[in-house]
């Protein structure tokens, strides 16, 4: 993929501006951030802000806010029951409003993600991309995205990433504005909020896996290694 020299306003607007709009956004919504913030302590109880390592720019590896959206119910083994079991009609109602992602304004604000960008995705997703796929975090990963924009949830893995591809190809000011007007209309829609059959989105390795793109040995060996990034970032 052939990726042109950045222009000005992506090597130097645009964090002045993530900066700006965060900030606003973190003072002007206090009071929701509370509210939501009371809420998720009484219907889903301790810790509220649920937390989880990122790839960020350059793959560093960054701890991302969200509101927590389900529990922590587990079987008899001790082991997490299935997402769709834990999560809860409350929690639907955070996701499909993106209620949830509003503590990500601090990880804007302090530089580890950008307004838009491509979405930041889990680390055991990360290796299961491409090299070419991996180029999307060449750039800062975003609150919301062209691949959001594009059917969210509701699009292929592969359209997925060209889709995060085409977008770090030729970013400009008026691009990202569009993005964001489209992310709005898409929020008070709800839109494209899963895929067809699933409550949350499937894992890269688990959909590679199930339409045969890579073997079982494969599988395991690359979820050894998500595992290992993970250990070493905690270090």
């Amino acid at each position: 993929m052939k990726q042109g020299k950045p222009g000005v306003y992506a090597r130097y607007i645009k964090r002045i501006l993530d900066v700006l709009l965060s900030g606003c956004a973190l003072v002007v919504l206090t009071p929701v951030l509370l509210i939501v913030a009371v809420l998720v302590r009484t219907k889903l109880g301790s810790p509220v802000i649920f937390c989880q390592e990122r790839p960020g720019k350059d793959e560093k590896i960054f701890k991302m806010y969200k509101f927590r959206s389900m529990t922590d119910a587990r079987g008899e083994n001790g082991e997490l029951l299935p997402d769709e079991v834990r999560l809860t009609k409350f929690g639907r109602a955070l996701r499909s409003t993106s209620l949830d992602e509003l503590p990500e304004l601090w990880n804007i604000f302090k530089g580890d993600m950008s307004i838009v960008g491509p979405r930041p995705q889990l680390v055991r997703d990360m290796v299961f991309m491409t090299p070419e796929q991996r180029l999307r975090h060449t750039v800062m990963p975003g609150l919301t995205g062209l691949a959001q924009v594009s059917g969210r949830n509701a699009i292929s893995w592969e359209d997925k990433l060209a889709t995060d591809l085409r977008y770090i190809r030729r970013i400009t000011f008026l691009g990202d504005v569009k993005i964001v007007l489209l992310t709005v209309k898409k929020v008070f829609c709800r839109e494209d909020i899963s895929a067809d059959g699933m409550d949350t989105a499937e894992d890269l390795g688990d959909y590679l896996l199930r339409t045969a793109q890579v073997s079982e040995e494969a599988y395991q060996e690359l979820q050894a290694e998500s595992k290992a990034l993970l250990l070493t970032a905690g270090k």
